[in-house]
């Protein structure tokens, strides 16, 4: 293939602010596969509720057709470094960011639970809707329905909130109770899992069935490999996503209470970002270049995780779904070693497949599109997500942390004639800041 042709096929998502005013029309060959399989219902389900350890016959082909076959798809050749040894996962895949092709993948199609990896699409879904200064006092009604054994930031009934606070409680912490008071703000949870199911199908995303926000255990809740990679592209194109996501340590609001004056006052507590190639673990050193995304853990789906890491002017993604190793941080180590692999075998590998585009994307691809998700372009402080600075000046670091952000450089998309797209900035991390403190 000649080199103007390898740039045609680099096909790039646009935000989903701005998808969400074009008409959904799906090619046939994008047609969604057949019923999904059930999850469990609750996060403490018996391990006989997991899904089953064999991938099915015949999967999704969205991206191409081995994408859609079981089994390891990888073409090996000479100068292309062999796949690393003691991969357990049952889905994962390497693929370029920026071009969206797909370097391996393993089982890429298998619908499984997603867990809290979910909540990428959560936020693509909800972050352009709300300014981050804009505030909200929870009512128990907001609470209500937060799964047992959920995952918390501690939001407390009664206390104001601002949306930046809650997008650091989603991000950082993977709290549910954040998510679902974000829902209740967007009318409720059944109208934000109606728009997360909607966006998923704009962004082809077609293994994916949401049933809970925030990605808790449930009947029928299932996503892949493939659409969790496609959510975390989707997601990046927003600065505010890019910095939340990227955020090692936080202040979060805490309760208000008296002091010994009688005086109401309320403090903060630090949070820390979870991914733990991000903020690092007793065995899980920081991986060099990650800016993100998200992590989850449930009983139904095992460990799941999304990563993006820049290095020498390369920017990968690696989903890794339920690793059958039964060892502490299994997950960051199995993605580690797969992203170790992608960077030595990027340029080198021919892919088996790629990251589609989003339906309506060729008519959405505007100048400055794939920057949007602002919420109005404010924010809780001059430096934090939507702020419209560079969030490399936003993230802040607990003591000895090392905080990767993405600088903002004003990328263009450029429609093709042939529907495929240009950017003229690397995207979606066209900068990766590394600041030690």
């Amino acid at each position: 293939m000649s080199a103007p042709q390898k740039t045609t096929r680099r096909s790039l998502l646009v935000t989903s602010a701005a998808l969400t005013s074009f008409a959904l029309t799906a090619a046939p060959a994008f047609a969604a596969p057949g019923p999904k399989p059930s999850a469990s219902a609750s996060s403490s389900a018996s391990a006989s509720a997991s899904p089953s350890a064999t991938p099915p016959a015949k999967m999704s082909t969205v991206g191409g057709a081995r994408l859609g076959q079981a089994g390891t798809q990888v073409n090996l050749a000479s100068g292309v470094p062999v796949l690393p040894k003691g991969i357990s996962a049952r889905s994962w895949i390497v693929a370029d960011a920026e071009s969206g092709e797909v370097l391996a993948a393993h089982n890429a199609h298998w619908r499984l639970a997603p867990a809290s990896t979910l909540k990428m699409l959560f936020a693509d879904t909800l972050l352009p809707k709300f300014p981050g200064t804009t505030e909200h006092k929870v009512v128990p009604a907001d609470l209500a329905d937060v799964g047992a054994g959920s995952s918390m930031v501690g939001i407390k009934e009664d206390e104001t909130y601002t949306v930046h606070d809650l997008w650091l409680g989603v991000f950082l912490r993977s709290g549910n109770d954040a998510v679902h008071v974000l829902s209740a703000m967007n009318g409720g949870v059944k109208n934000t899992v109606a728009e997360m199911n909607e966006h998923a199908e704009e962004l082809q995303a077609l293994d994916t069935n949401v049933v809970s926000p925030d990605g808790y255990d449930a009947p029928r809740q299932v996503s892949s490999a493939y659409d969790l990679t496609l959510f975390a592209r989707s997601g990046l194109q927003k600065k505010d996503f890019r910095e939340y996501s990227s955020t090692v340590t936080a202040k979060f609001p805490g309760e208000t209470k008296k002091n010994k004056k009688g005086k109401k006052v309320r403090g903060t507590f630090e949070i820390q970002n979870t991914n733990r190639l991000l903020s690092g673990d007793s065995d899980v050193e920081v991986y060099p270049g990650i800016a993100g995304v998200k992590n989850g853990n449930t009983t139904n789906a095992g460990a799941t995780f999304t990563g993006v890491v820049e290095q020498g002017g390369k920017v990968l993604l690696v989903t890794v779904m339920n690793p059958e190793k039964d060892e502490h941080n299994e997950v960051y180590k199995e993605t580690a070693k797969l992203f170790d692999w992608g960077f030595k075998a990027a340029g080198k590998v021919e892919p088996v497949g790629e990251l589609v585009p989003p339906r309506g994307a060729e008519a959405s691809a505007q100048p400055g599109a794939n920057d949007g998700g602002q919420a109005g372009g404010a924010s809780a402080s001059a430096s934090g997500p939507a702020s419209g600075k560079p969030v490399a000046a936003a993230v802040e670091h607990g003591s000895g942390g090392i905080g990767i952000a993405l600088a903002i450089t004003g990328g263009v998309l450029v429609l093709l004639a042939a529907g495929a797209f240009l950017v003229n900035r690397r995207w979606p991390l066209p900068d990766l800041v590394r600041r030690r403190h």
